[in-house]
């Protein structure tokens, strides 16, 4: 299936992002069978807020075009958007979203908000949810968990 194509290539990016020492989540936008662009978390590199996975791949894929409607795109990523990558994904037009897992603490697609699915905005996108959704949360509390033992661990050792 080509959904779960696409969100390995997410899943290699989120891995770089851990190994990065990054939040891992990553994300691909493509375009009829080709990959557009392909990022990660960079927020603590670029110390930037907004250097989320998605954002970065929707300005590398709008740089690819020469556009920033990017009207014919899917965008997989692994873990459910947040408000600002939401907003961004109405904004650049995307039409269809998939994710992984669900983030109950930030989520503005599923968990806590139906952002994407808003009938007052100008643009709503057909979201699928759940794809590899296991791998996807597995990188994700493996990688907090381990960040949860280091800050547990005693100085020096």
């Amino acid at each position: 299936m080509d959904d779960e194509r696409y969100m390995r290539i997410a899943l290699e990016q989120a891995a770089a992002a851990a190994a990065a020492d990054e939040a891992p989540v990553g994300a691909v936008i493509v375009a009829e069978g080709r990959v557009l662009a392909a990022a990660r978390n960079e927020r603590e590199a670029l110390r930037d807020p907004t250097a989320h996975a998605e954002m970065i791949a929707i300005t590398q894929a709008a740089s690819a075009l020469q556009s920033w409607r990017l009207e014919n795109c899917t965008l997989y990523v692994t873990l459910e958007p947040c408000p600002m990558c939401a907003g961004a994904i109405v904004l650049a037009r995307i039409p269809r979203v998939v994710f992984g897992a669900l983030d109950p603490k930030g989520g503005a697609v599923r968990s806590l908000y139906r952002l994407l699915e808003d009938s007052r905005l100008n643009h709503r996108v057909e979201v699928v949810e759940g794809v590899m959704s296991e791998p996807c949360g597995l990188v994700l509390s493996e990688f907090f968990r381990g960040k949860r033992r280091q800050r547990r661990a005693p100085e020096g050792l």
